[in-house]
C-alpha cells in the first residue's frame, strides 16, 4: 500500500511557504499559503474537508475571506504599508470548490485616492476561476 502524498510537502515543494503571522483568524480558517508571483504575491489555501458545507463544497465563507485577505494585503502594500480597512467587498460565485484542491487568491490596485482603495480579486481552483471581487479599501491615518 502507498503511503499518501502530504499536500503541504507537494506546495513547499513548489516554492509556497506557510504563513504563520497571519493572525489566529486567518490560521484557523487556512493554513494560508503564499508565494511570489512576478512583483506580486499569490496566497493560497489547501481545501480540506474541515472546509466544506452541509452541500459538500467548501464553504463561500471560506472563499469570501481568502479573498479579502489577499485584497487586504495588496491593498497594504499600495497604500505604503499603512493599515486599510474593508469598506465594501463584492463577491461573485463562479463554480463550487471541492475538497483536496488548492485555492489560489490574487488581487491588484484598480484605482487610488489620497484615502480609497479600489481593489479587484479573483480566485482560482484546479486551473479554473471561482471568485471573482471588487473591494472598496480605506486607508487608516
Amino acid at each position: 500500500m502507498e503511503e499518501p502524498i502530504d499536500p503541504f510537502e507537494n506546495l513547499a515543494a513548489a516554492g509556497w511557504r506557510r504563513i504563520r503571522t497571519a493572525g489566529a483568524f486567518m490560521s484557523t480558517a487556512g493554513p494560508l499559503w503564499t508565494r511570489r508571483e512576478g512583483t506580486s504575491w499569490v496566497y493560497a489555501v489547501w481545501s480540506t474537508d474541515a472546509h466544506l458545507n452541509p452541500a459538500g463544497v467548501v464553504h463561500g465563507g471560506l472563499l469570501a475571506t481568502l479573498t479579502d485577505h489577499a485584497i487586504s494585503t495588496v491593498a497594504w502594500e499600495a497604500a505604503s504599508r499603512m493599515p486599510c480597512v474593508t469598506v465594501q467587498l463584492d463577491t461573485q460565485f463562479l463554480a463550487p470548490v471541492a475538497a483536496g484542491v488548492l485555492v489560489e487568491a490574487r488581487a491588484q490596485l484598480v484605482r487610488r485616492t489620497s484615502s480609497l482603495l479600489f481593489m479587484r480579486g479573483q480566485l482560482q481552483a484546479a486551473g479554473q476561476e471561482v471568485l471573482v471581487a471588487q473591494a472598496l479599501m480605506k486607508v487608516q491615518n
